[in-house]
């Protein structure tokens, strides 16, 4: 039902984004864009090691990619690479299979779970932390070859 899709939670969640923005001078960044609905997503970082230190987003979604955006926003800094790539795995998993939602620091996006029976939005859903993950990885692969 369309209620459960758009919950007052989901809708606090994403008119409450945090991290907005760019940060000039980031590590890395990654710019995921769904084809079917135009929702597009830049994440910046910056990294210590493997853990994000960092963040901004700049958010131009639907209300269901605000409101994940909100999660990892309110919710990243010292996430690890590792953290971040298993939170997305299971967060697709949650909506493209019925899953189990993410734990963790991510929580929340089980408020989300609703959007497993719409596939239409699967995409512009997971956007942030599709971007988030990539940017990290290219971070953390930077890093490591400065050091070396």
């Amino acid at each position: 039902m369309i209620d459960d899709l758009y919950s007052g939670k989901v809708l606090r969640l994403a008119a409450e984004t945090p991290r907005l923005g760019r940060l000039p001078d980031a590590h890395a960044s990654s710019e995921k864009v769904s084809k079917l609905c135009g929702s597009r997503v830049v994440v910046d970082v910056k990294v210590e090691g493997d853990q994000v230190s960092d963040f901004a987003q700049d958010v131009k979604a639907c209300a269901l990619g605000q409101a994940a955006a909100s999660v990892l926003g309110a919710n990243v800094i010292g996430a690890s690479l590792s953290e971040l790539e298993g939170t997305r795995d299971a967060f697709r998993a949650m909506l493209k299979a019925g899953g189990p939602a993410p734990e963790g620091r991510f929580a929340d996006l089980a408020l989300l779970a609703a959007v497993k029976d719409y596939p239409a939005r699967h995409t512009s859903t997971l956007l942030a932390f599709e971007a988030a993950a990539e940017a990290v990885r290219e971070a953390v692969a930077r890093n490591g070859e400065r050091r070396a």
